[in-house]
């Protein structure tokens, strides 16, 4: 029978480099690569994913937390994680918080995860004071995707939120709009995380480069989801003297508002442009311009991250601080410059 230290022996490297190279993780050379699935292939050698864990003592299982697996940021990374995951002989055990707060406490604040899971992976999860302390204890390799979580130890990759929506704003800026609404995250909401904070940043930072002074009356909070947006522009509406554009802190909010515009007898573009930012997978059918963040890239990188230490490559990969991956503004149809009155 062909062991991985044969495998090894015939490609001229380490069993180490072996396991990195089957497991197509990116710490490895395209050379060494071919080199290493050559002599596999010559020597008929597969994988053994649960003989790799039980010499190891691990459970071959990383543990993936998102507050609600329902909304497309969550659901987009957790996919993009399962890949690199399952190409690399691991499975995704998810906990779905759902904004519960005894699903919090049983995952966050239990030593079980130890037994369970040989790594953590947090996306946009909120951390109280004693989920920092139970994470802390559990002594494991972690990564963190999307900004405003801190764990000793773990990097973050998340992309700059200030820059994305300061982003969206300066789009409607140049095409002349001066009175740019914001739909912005609830505070009270914990799917908001620090996300609103920043983008409302973002907002506030392009309009007085602009020389225009924000407006409170045209930052209106809720939820993070298409109802969220439409009940927010409702609020905005009835606050009278409509904005000529809105910016909304999420896609999802962007496709509430046009709903609640359309409601209203309004046009978009004609009447109100509309920005959001994600690049939502509804958003081209729907004509929405937005600022887009790669979802799915920072699943995948966030997976590799945490791979690192549980196939021998500590040390290898990006450091323990933030990774910030690019976004870029996408113009569509629901984007255009103000009426002239």
């Amino acid at each position: 029978m062909t062991r991985i230290d044969d495998v090894a022996r015939l490609a001229g490297v380490s069993t180490a480099t072996v396991s990195r190279a089957l497991r197509g993780l990116p710490t490895v050379s395209a050379a060494t690569r071919r080199r290493v699935l050559a002599a596999a292939e010559q020597l008929d050698y597969a994988v053994s994913p649960s003989a790799s864990r039980l010499a190891g003592g691990r459970t071959g299982t990383v543990a993936v937390v998102v507050p609600r697996i329902t909304r497309w940021f969550f659901g987009t990374v957790v996919e993009a994680v399962e890949a690199v995951l399952h190409s690399a002989g691991y499975d995704l055990l998810l906990y779905n918080l759902g904004g519960r707060a005894q699903a919090r406490q049983r995952v966050l604040r239990t030593a079980n995860l130890h037994k369970r899971a040989d790594a953590v992976l947090l996306v946009a999860t909120p951390l109280r004071s004693t989920d920092l302390t139970a994470l802390t204890e559990l002594d494991l390799p972690g990564v963190i995707v999307s900004s405003g979580t801190v764990v000793p130890g773990w990097p973050c990759v998340r992309i700059d939120d200030v820059a994305a929506a300061r982003s969206a704003t300066t789009h409607l800026l140049d095409l002349g709009h001066r009175r740019i609404a914001h739909l912005s995250g609830d505070p009270e909401d914990e799917l908001a995380f620090i996300t609103h904070i920043d983008r409302r940043r973002g907002y506030q930072e392009a309009l007085r480069s602009a020389g225009v002074q924000p407006d409170p009356r045209l930052d209106v909070e809720s939820h993070f989801t298409i109802d969220g947006g439409h009940q927010a522009t409702v609020e905005l509406l009835r606050r009278g003297d409509a904005p000529t554009a809105i910016f909304a802190a999420c896609d999802e909010m962007a496709m509430g508002a046009i709903a609640a515009l359309r409601e209203a007898g309004l046009r978009v573009p004609q009447d109100v442009s509309v920005i959001g930012i994600d690049d939502h997978d509804l958003s081209v059918a729907l004509g929405l311009s937005t600022v887009a963040q790669p979802a799915a890239e920072q699943g995948r990188l966030a997976a590799r991250i945490v791979l690192d230490p549980l196939v021998g490559t500590a040390g290898t990969g990006p450091p323990a601080s933030s990774v910030i991956l690019p976004t870029r503004l996408v113009v569509r149809d629901s984007t255009a410059p103000p009426r002239a009155h």
